[in-house]
């Protein structure tokens, strides 16, 4: 029996969400508790059933994991662990330390509206050389929405066959668990929730290369700015389906599509923005797989 927390409102779609959860309800709704009954939520989430070990630490066997101490170069030593390690969610709003150094501790910590305040100039600023460049208007639309278009496809396959990567070795533990493994590990962590923009800038050259290899030289600049206002648009997106409360339509149906993927089905469900690519490549998580986990 759950004790009487106080749930503040930031929380009170998860309470209402994961109460239906007979094997996660204790998880969540423990542990987006307010901050004075913290000690009781996390004393509560370590002892669900999706929780196999005890607090303050996690054990995996042969190596313990201190959560009091920077996580990164401690994660790679779980070995083959790894996989279940990363799977059981902390979900508190406070994040872990990543490094000793206060600097690349920093450079791993980014506020959401970053993101559209740094790349919607960028996005605004390719679109127009399109536009010098003698297009019209339609053609720049179409030219924006298919590098839209493109960002799904590739937010897909990133989130599916690189995020979800499975490893056991030292260095392919730790750079998974910078990748993406840090944000299952902590999903309400908000200031890791998006993609910090120098890693961004580095990965924008190999996608500004290749559309040019598809494209014309007037083209390129508002496909790439279609494609970078697809990935602020993904971003913001994600942003919101893990703090925001929509109470209504997609937005609402989007969050629980997101939130099944990191609590109950978490090898389906990889579109963000939308679904369209689980259900042309078969990940879609059935309703019967969902209601076999809550039942069992």
């Amino acid at each position: 029996m759950l004790p009487n927390l106080s749930i503040n409102q930031t929380s009170s779609f998860f309470l209402s969400y994961f109460r239906r959860d007979r094997k996660g309800g204790a998880v969540v709704v423990a542990c987006v508790c307010s901050s004075e009954r913290k000690r009781e939520a996390i004393e509560l989430f370590w002892i669900s059933p999706h929780c196999s070990a005890a607090r303050p630490k996690m054990v995996a066997q042969k190596f313990v994991v201190d959560l009091n101490k920077p996580l990164v170069f401690q994660v790679g030593h779980l070995e083959e662990n790894y996989e279940e390690w990363v799977h059981q969610p902390i979900v508190s709003k406070e994040g872990p330390r990543f490094f000793e150094s206060d600097f690349m501790e920093f450079l791993t910590l980014t506020v959401w509206w970053a993101i559209p305040l740094i790349w919607l100039p960028v996005v605004c600023y390719c679109i127009s050389i399109s536009v010098q460049m003698g297009h019209s208007c339609p053609d720049v639309v179409l030219m924006v929405g298919t590098g839209i278009f493109v960002w799904t496809l590739l937010e897909y396959t990133l989130h599916r066959f690189l995020f979800h990567i499975k490893t056991k070795s030292y260095w392919g533990n730790t750079i998974h668990y910078l990748l993406h493994g840090c944000h299952h590990k902590h999903p309400m962590d908000g200031l890791r929730l998006v993609f910090p923009p120098a890693a961004t800038a580095i990965l924008l050259i190999p996608f500004w290369n290749l559309l040019k290899l598809f494209s014309t030289p007037s083209t390129t600049p508002a496909l790439f700015g279609g494609g970078l206002l697809g990935y602020v648009m993904y971003d913001c997106t994600h942003y919101y389906l893990h703090h925001g409360q929509p109470k209504i339509g997609v937005p609402k149906n989007l969050k629980k599509y997101h939130l099944n993927h990191h609590f109950r089905i978490q090898d389906k469900g990889f579109g963000i923005t939308s679904s369209l690519w689980d259900r042309v490549f078969g990940t879609l998580p059935s309703s019967k797989s969902d209601a076999k986990k809550i039942d069992n």
